[in-house]
């Protein structure tokens, strides 16, 4: 005998219609291109309708916000996020529920982050992994981008199947992280390709990995251990040098790119570069909060904490002037 149907919960219908139905009155509108004062309708979590109000009947049951002398926005897209990564025997502080839920709390409603396989790692079975992690935790929006740490056909095979099937369009390669993510110059051409003919875009890490181990190595032997090495062994020109070969390759290859986490003047100077050499055609960058918020000088501090709690790669400059001259660049 069938178990008995559990009783449908029903909603008083002027509750339903205040959950469902939304009015915000005489905000300031922001959007890419310009503001207004205008009042926003919203039903079933769609705008129906963005202009004045004096043109609108707002229906009965909403829910109105005066939104006077304030701005309206909409939900921000973080690109680039790492919850619960794994990396160096460590793990990402945030999982998915804290990450998402501090997100929205800034603002951002949509996140993408990064299913990075492990080499020679199925990337079907890396995604499951990491959908596995995110769907009962997060409280926002999701995508995922996924990383091509190794090539093979099989990989290639992989890469169509996540773009036919699972919703996949991007796909992150690194040239750096010698001998654990990083790919050779011919890999990236033919990762490149693939995308190309799959309709997704290329992502990649921009910096010479094969100059950094070298340099990590005369750090290493000379002592020097502490925060302060980690910029040492990947200046500025190791990452301009590698964004410019990206560029390059994308171009070849016809895929567009998308350089993530630009650094450095330098960096940013090659990519304006390319954009303006290929016409503002398929190749886009991103920078990070923290590059156009602070600077690489807290490498030297006589904290060790504090100079630590800035390693990242690529690395904060020691150029005071690098957050305003990036920050003129995402103006352009």
């Amino acid at each position: 005998m069938a178990a008995p149907v559990a009783p449908v919960k029903k909603v008083p219908i002027h509750l339903q219609s205040a959950q469902n139905r939304l009015y915000i009155k005489r905000g300031h509108v922001v959007n890419h291109d310009g503001m207004q004062q205008a009042d926003i309708y919203i039903e079933d979590g769609s705008i129906r309708y963005v202009g004045s109000g004096a043109d609108f009947v707002v229906p009965g049951g909403c829910r109105t916000i005066d939104a006077t002398g304030k701005m309206i926005i909409p939900g921000g897209i973080d690109p680039h996020t790492h919850f619960q990564l794994e990396f160096g025997g460590t793990v990402a502080v945030d999982d998915f529920y804290q990450g998402t839920k501090a997100a929205v709390a800034g603002g951002t409603t949509t996140v993408i982050d990064f299913v990075i396989p492990k080499k020679g790692e199925s990337l079907l079975e890396a995604y499951d992994t990491w959908r596995a992690r995110a769907d009962t935790k997060v409280v926002c929006d999701y995508g995922l981008h996924v990383a091509i740490t190794w090539w093979s056909k099989s990989v290639r095979d992989e890469m169509k199947i996540l773009c036919q099937e699972r919703g996949v369009n991007s796909f992150k390669c690194f040239m750096a992280y010698k001998g654990l993510f990083q790919v050779t110059d011919s890999e990236l051409y033919e990762i490149f390709e693939t995308c190309k003919e799959l309709g997704a875009v290329a992502q990649v890490h921009a910096e010479n990995g094969d100059v950094i181990a070298k340099n990590v190595q005369k750090l290493l032997a000379a002592g020097v251990t502490g925060p302060e090495g980690h910029e040492l062994s990947r200046t500025e020109e190791v990452e301009a040098e590698a964004v410019n070969r990206a560029c390059v390759i994308a171009h070849q290859t016809k895929c567009p790119l998308y350089v993530v986490h630009v650094m450095s003047k330098s960096a940013g100077i090659e990519l304006a570069r390319a954009r303006q050499r290929y016409n503002g055609v398929g190749i886009f960058g991103e920078t990070l909060a923290a590059a156009l918020g602070t600077d690489g000088t807290h490498y030297t501090d006589q904290c060790w904490h504090h100079a630590a709690a800035h390693v990242l790669s690529p690395p904060l400059r020691p150029d005071p002037t690098t957050p305003e001259f990036l920050m003129k660049l995402l103006a352009q």
